[in-house]
């Protein structure tokens, strides 16, 4: 069985959703981030980087970051058709998650969640969050583009991976009352349709946002 470690509303939100629309077997070990359980040496000892998702597969070998595993994921388990088909479409997916995570979560969620990672000055912390608000608002707009030039009301016209990664940002963003492109909201409330997903969220303990999917048009 593979074991998953995650922290509920974080960024694994994502891959938990994955790993239950594909049915798989797992079990979950919860990460305290704010008590520091990554950075204990039994957490450090599976991922050096002292960082969440990580998938412990069922060889014991260890898959950390959320695109690998999401990629994996894909890989291993075609029926879950979580990629699109030809190289050119997967490409453009491995696009979007690299936005996606590295941009829009990396350089403009860190900054609204944790913004003494980029602070010299006590003063600056309205120009930090700024930014990230700046960086969260550009990089929704290009997905909520990219959603309006896709069928089905999915990235790539039916549910993938990339999905899973919007998913959590716009997640994030109606929790913090960040504005969204229509798009975007309409991808969220189409997300919050799917069984599993409700399950996801439910399992991390936001019941809310699984029960009140109609607030959204």
């Amino acid at each position: 069985m593979m074991t998953f470690y995650m922290a509920p509303g974080s960024c694994s939100t994502g891959i938990h959703i994955l790993l239950e629309e594909l049915d798989v077997l797992f079990q979950v070990q919860i990460v305290n981030m704010p008590a520091g359980d990554h950075t204990k040496p039994a957490f450090l000892a599976l991922n050096p980087k002292g960082s969440i998702p990580v998938l412990v597969r069922e060889d014991g070998s260890v898959l950390s970051e959320f695109i690998a595993i999401a990629w994996w994921l894909a890989l291993a388990y075609p029926r879950g058709r979580l990629l699109p088909d030809g190289a050119d479409r997967q490409a453009e997916v491995l696009e979007v998650l690299s936005h996606c995570v590295g941009t829009i979560h990396q350089q403009g969620f860190t900054r609204l969640f944790v913004p003494e990672r980029y602070l010299i000055r006590d003063e600056d912390l309205p120009v930090i969050e700024g930014q990230g608000k700046a960086i969260v608002a550009q990089g929704l707009t290009l997905m909520g583009k990219r959603l309006q030039g896709s069928d089905g009301g999915y990235l790539f016209g039916q549910f993938c991976v990339a999905d899973a990664a919007l998913f959590y940002l716009e997640f994030w963003a109606d929790r913090l009352h960040l504005p969204m492109p229509p798009a975007c909201r309409d991808h969220f409330a189409l997300m919050l349709t799917r069984p599993k997903v409700r399950q996801v969220l439910l399992e991390e303990g936001y019941r809310p946002a699984a029960e009140n999917s109609s607030k959204y048009p």
